[in-house]
């Protein structure tokens, strides 16, 4: 069986605070193998936004080991980091995360021009076109609707074709028909860029869409349900 393109060990992440230390993840280890889909469920505080972000690399773990496509995260500068992201990942917020003095055009080409692509401009106008924003391009983020401006993040997010695609609750600042208009474009954007799409969410029908459910409590994983077409995780 191939490597998994995702991979954690014996995962913990543990913040201080005035009152002492606070165990947010407790020996999470988990594996996702290439091109799966799955979501990541549980109550608030349960860890999984800061599972995301371990994975992607913006925090750190306590102790434990992350790999992604074969690339152990620890030893790497932030610099590499960085580099990694680029060329791995691309990550969706709740809140978009645009840049409000640019253009829709302007958000999306920014990851390939920040990496000194020559086409990256057209890449982003293609991608507006795909995700239906060929006639906003032009447009603020602040003239946009919500479900505009995920679009545009989403776009954002493929500009560099990312193998993995993160996605922290990309439909909570949605109403219900537009939440289900980003869900389906998420989705077929996956399918037809054979991504993994690893998707932190409260929405159980979001979740059912997806091959394979993690359920978290308390800093750990108390259920794995999956097809079976994968390699599932063991929390400790």
């Amino acid at each position: 069986m191939s490597e998994p393109i995702i991979k954690l060990d014996d995962v913990h992440l543990t913040l201080t605070s005035r009152a002492g230390p606070v165990h947010i993840l407790r020996g999470v280890s988990l594996a996702i193998p290439r091109g799966q889909s799955a979501a990541v469920v549980g109550p608030s505080g349960s860890g999984k936004t800061s599972l995301l972000m371990l994975m992607a690399g913006l925090e750190r773990v306590t102790r434990g080991r992350i790999t992604i496509s074969g690339r152990d995260l620890g030893p790497l500068s932030e610099d590499e980091l960085a580099i990694l992201r680029g060329a791995e990942m691309g990550i969706v917020f709740q809140s978009f995360h645009l840049v409000p003095t640019m253009t829709a055009l302007e958000n999306v080409a920014l990851p390939g021009e920040l990496a000194g692509e020559a086409n990256a401009v057209e890449i982003a106008r293609d991608l507006l076109s795909e995700v239906g924003l060929s006639a906003r391009i032009d447009h603020f983020p602040a003239e946009l609707s919500g479900g505009e401006q995920q679009r545009v993040a989403i776009a954002r997010a493929l500009s560099r074709s990312p193998n993995i695609l993160f996605a922290d609750e990309p439909t909570g600042n949605l109403d219900g028909r537009t939440g289900k208009q980003i869900i389906d474009l998420l989705f077929g954007l996956r399918k037809r860029r054979d991504v993994t799409l690893v998707i932190v969410t409260h929405d159980n029908k979001l979740a059912a869409m997806t091959d394979r459910v993690i359920r978290m409590a308390d800093g750990t994983i108390v259920a794995d349900e999956g097809t079976g077409s994968g390699i599932h995780a063991v929390s400790s």
